[in-house]
């Protein structure tokens, strides 16, 4: 169902209210650079800052500018199964034809855990589910037999994004769900070598900036012609090195605003790109022919 190059992107504020305007602008653009989908309100797009009437605008713009053009996922979990089962509800009714549903975060459930909680938003979800390995930020790693059984229970949980840093884990997900379930990679750096241990394309960063590269890569490796993909991969490396300097969103947000498109500061706790990092970031960008 899902492959290809899925942009997680950026919320963008303008002294610190949502910038809509901005928002369809950005969208826009991806989709004209070719990106296969739209992912909202997750990571990259500071969702734990979001206020409940933001979120549901970010999704209802973001529907808005995808309809009939590519699909729109839109980020759905927390750490509560109950509050991720209503907001799966909300996300579907503003407009979202998928959810991408994190691990419960400070709870650190027991695999049987993670698998009932999985398993009852399933039951209460009208859309198809991608789940949302990322243990740096939740301390919380679902491993491939849970997901295996969660494949084998829900018919509606179609997928992984994989950002545990693990080729082994993308291997085992593979081998143990087969074909028909999809494995998007959740590490930029690391998209090329899980393509080929088996993912069908990426929940990007990178591709925020760089949407037609990461969107051939993909294109490129599917079609079996792996030199080329592998060829875009080396020239991006050194800009997705430099845009996980900070925490992101931090450094994409920077690199978005230095290209003079929409992105403005993060939110509180998260704080704007030291001079530093800037500095290493501009240069990584100047040289991949980035024009500032």
């Amino acid at each position: 169902m899902y492959q290809g190059s899925y942009v997680a992107i950026v919320t963008p504020f303008k002294d610190d209210a949502l910038d809509e305007k901005g928002l369809r602008e950005n969208i826009r653009f991806l989709i004209t650079k070719g990106s296969n989908g739209i992912v909202a309100c997750a990571t990259t797009g500071e969702c734990p800052s979001l206020s409940d009437d933001e979120y549901e605008k970010v999704i209802r713009i973001a529907q808005e500018e995808t309809e009939g053009k590519v699909p729109l996922i839109a980020g759905a979990g927390t750490n509560s199964t109950t509050k991720t089962v209503n907001l799966v509800k909300k996300a579907a009714s503003f407009g979202a034809q998928g959810v991408l549903v994190v691990t419960p975060y400070y709870n650190k459930p027991t695999q049987q855990g993670l698998f009932e909680h999985y398993r009852r938003v399933s039951q209460e979800s009208s859309v198809p589910i991608i789940v949302y390995n990322v243990p740096s930020r939740t301390g919380c790693n679902i491993l491939p037999g849970t997901v295996a059984r969660l494949r084998e229970s829900c018919d509606n949980i179609v997928g992984i994004k994989a950002a545990s840093g693990s080729l082994d884990q993308v291997s085992e997900v593979r081998r143990l769900c087969g074909e028909k379930f999809d494995i998007l990679s959740g590490d930029d750096s690391l998209t090329f070598p899980m393509l080929a241990v088996g993912a069908r394309g990426t929940i990007s960063v990178v591709a925020n900036i760089l949407p037609a590269e990461v969107s051939m890569m993909c294109t490129l490796f599917l079609e079996g012609k792996t030199e080329e993909a592998r060829d875009i991969h080396l020239k991006m490396f050194p800009v997705i090195k430099a845009l996980f300097l900070e925490t992101n969103p931090i450094p994409v947000k920077k690199a978005l605003e230095l290209m003079g498109m929409a992105a403005g500061k993060p939110r509180l706790p998260l704080v704007e790109m030291s001079k530093e990092n800037t500095s290493i970031l501009k240069k990584a960008l100047i040289d991949n022919g980035i024009e500032l």
